[in-house]
C-alpha cells in the first residue's frame, strides 16, 4: 500500500531527503518523535534573542549587552518549555550551554552592526503554491540595505567547507524565490550568517537561479511521490548516521523497518 504523500515542502524537509530519504520518510510521514537536541535548542535561543533584539530594540539601543539580556531572558522559555525540557540539563551544564549561546551571540556583533540593519521583519512565515505543491518556510530577516532587499539566514554550526558553500545556500535561494511569489519582488541578496566561526556567505539571486530552484525542487517532489507509490525510501549512509534518532529502523546499520509495527509513542533514543 502506499505511504502517504506530504503536503509541502520546505528548506530542512529538501535538505533532509537529500540526506536521507529513510530519515526523512520517518520522520515526515510516519512522524516518529525525535529525542530534543540541545544543537537544535541552542539555534532556537540564540535565533529567538536575535530576533528580539532586531524587533524590539531601535538604534542604537542594539548592543551586545542587550542582546545578551534578551538572551538570558529568553533561556528559560526555550530550555524550560515543552519543546525542550526534556534534556533536562544539570546547573552546570545549562550554565556552560548558555556560555557558549553568549559566545555566539558575541561572534554574531563581529559580522555585523545590528544598529546598520533596516528590518522589515523577523521569524516571517511565507508560503506559495506550485502546482499540486506548497512551497513555504520562515524567514530568520528581511531587510533594507539602502534600495536592496535582503534575506538573512543565521546558523548556528559550523560553516560549510568552499566545495559546500553554493549547496547550503539553496535554502536563502529558496527564501529568495518565496519572496519572489509572496511579495513580487526578489531579493537583491541573500546571506548565510554563520555564527560558529564567524562567517557570512552571500549570493545574489537571479530570475536563472529561482527557476533553477523550481526546477530542482520540483524533481525532488516527483521523487518523493515517486517514493511514496512505491514505499521506497532508501538510507543513505555518512557521518550523519551516528547522531541519527531513527538508527533502530535502518537496515543499513543494522536496524529493521518491521519495528515500526511496534513503535510506541515514547521518545526514540539513539542507539
Amino acid at each position: 500500500m502506499a505511504l502517504p504523500i506530504p503536503t509541502s515542502l520546505s528548506p530542512s524537509k529538501v535538505t533532509a531527503f537529500k540526506d536521507c530519504a529513510l530519515a526523512f520518510r520517518l520522520s515526515n510521514i510516519d512522524r516518529l518523535p525525535e529525542p530534543p537536541s540541545p544543537y537544535a535548542a541552542k539555534g532556537t535561543l540564540v535565533h529567538r534573542a536575535l530576533e528580539l533584539l532586531m524587533w524590539e530594540e531601535d538604534p542604537p539601543n542594539r548592543t551586545r549587552d542587550s542582546a545578551v539580556r534578551k538572551l538570558t531572558a529568553a533561556a528559560s522559555d526555550v530550555l524550560d518549555g515543552d519543546e525542550y525540557r526534556d534534556l533536562a540539563l544539570s546547573d552546570v551544564q545549562r550554565a556552560d550551554f548558555v556560555e557558549d549561546a553568549v559566545g555566539l551571540i558575541d561572534n554574531y556583533f563581529r559580522l555585523e552592526d545590528p544598529n546598520d540593519v533596516r528590518v522589515l521583519g523577523t521569524e516571517l512565515r511565507m508560503s506559495a503554491q506550485v502546482g499540486s505543491l506548497r512551497l513555504s518556510g520562515i524567514i530568520d530577516r528581511l531587510e533594507l540595505d539602502g534600495d536592496d532587499l535582503v534575506v538573512t539566514d543565521y546558523k548556528t554550526g559550523r560553516a560549510p567547507s568552499a566545495n559546500f558553500e553554493q549547496s547550503k545556500l539553496g535554502g536563502v535561494h529558496f527564501y529568495a524565490f518565496l519572496c519572489q511569489a509572496v511579495l513580487g519582488r526578489r531579493p537583491d541578496r541573500v546571506q548565510l550568517l554563520h555564527l560558529r566561526e564567524p562567517l557570512a556567505i552571500s549570493a545574489t539571486p537571479s530570475e536563472q537561479s529561482v527557476l533553477a530552484l523550481q526546477r530542482q525542487t520540483g524533481a525532488l517532489w516527483t521523487a518523493v511521490v515517486s517514493a511514496c507509490n512505491r514505499e521506497d525510501f532508501r538510507p543513505k549512509p555518512g557521518r550523519l548516521c551516528s547522531y541519527c534518532s531513527y538508527r533502530q529502523f535502518c537496515p543499513a546499520v543494522g536496524g529493521s523497518l518491521d519495528l515500526l509495527q511496534a513503535r510506541t509513542d515514547e521518545p526514540i533514543l539513539n542507539t
